[in-house]
């Protein structure tokens, strides 16, 4: 039988190259959808991170219990730290907000002139475990005795989340592109290599040959071009990182903005690329033969 798949990988070689070929595009670019949806991924860790609800207390408040020691402002911090949604909070004084304040427009005078501390409010910085529940937090603590206002930071979010969303979506899309694409390929290939060979197939089933005996070289030819297509794929992935991620991303990459692509990401996408490579040729070849070729 495995001779019988070396002889027909080479008497088709030209059709084995064009399969392998396709193959390896086909999955290269299923792979790249992958890493990005994972960097989706982590990119939502990253600037979830980052996104915080700040509570304000009233002027009254921030004026009379400047370290949050009355009773108003302690079952707030109480409540806070007890909801199942909150990660963390941090308390900022007034003075501390006139602090960071000062920091912030260090270099605009006019900035500093126009305020003073008492202008500012004491409030809670709230870190949510899903940052997508910025709008549960507002509508929970909005009418809390004490709280004078709850930024939600909603426009930013819900740009942030829908366009995180969308990459998502769409290389899912590519990907299940992709897929099909190369499913069909190989169904073509093998449609077209079984009627090639169909007389000496015949041959084999008149003098008893089974169905599998004279399927199984077929399903075996197209599941080894897939596999080398994988690792063409692969390695196209690899070449991909070191010759034009890594020069033109790295500096973004390296400043935190974008996550990196690591050694870790071709490693957690080539086991999927070498199953999807088995599953499809097997898939797509068994499908045929079944449908389409009489053997």
């Amino acid at each position: 039988m495995f001779a019988d798949v070396l002889r027909g990988l080479r008497r088709n070689v030209t059709m084995t190259i064009a399969m392998i070929l396709t193959t390896a595009i086909s999955l290269c670019l299923l792979g790249a959808g992958l890493i990005v949806a994972r960097m989706t991924d982590q990119m939502r860790q990253i600037y979830g991170d980052k996104v915080e609800v700040t509570i304000y207390l009233t002027k009254d408040v921030s004026s009379q219990d400047p370290n949050c020691q009355a009773k108003t402002c302690q079952a707030l911090g109480d409540a806070l730290n007890k909801d199942s949604d909150v990660d963390r909070v941090t308390y900022q004084s007034q003075s501390a907000a006139w602090q960071q304040y000062q920091q912030m427009f260090a270099g605009q005078p006019e900035m500093l002139q126009i305020a003073k501390p008492s202008d500012l409010n004491s409030s809670w910085h709230v870190k949510l475990k899903d940052p997508q529940k910025y709008k549960v937090i507002q509508a929970r603590y909005e009418t809390f005795p004490g709280v004078e206002q709850v930024t939600d930071q909603s426009q930013t979010l819900d740009r942030l989340f829908n366009l995180l969303n969308g990459i998502r979506n769409a290389t899912i899309i590519v990907a299940l592109v992709q897929a099909l694409a190369a499913f069909l390929l190989i169904a073509n290939t093998v449609q077209v290599a079984a009627y090639t060979r169909r007389t000496e197939t015949s041959i084999m089933r008149l003098v008893g040959a089974s169905r599998w005996r004279t399927q199984m070289p077929f399903i075996l030819e197209a599941v080894v071009a897939a596999v080398t297509g994988a690792i063409l794929a692969i390695g196209g992935l690899v070449a991909m990182k070191y010759l034009f991620v890594d020069k033109t991303l790295g500096s973004i990459m390296n400043a935190g903005i974008l996550p990196p692509i690591d050694g870790t990401a071709l490693v957690w996408v080539s086991p999927w690329l070498g199953g999807i490579a088995v599953g499809l040729a097997g898939l797509a070849s068994y499908v045929t033969l079944r449908l389409y070729v009489r053997l």
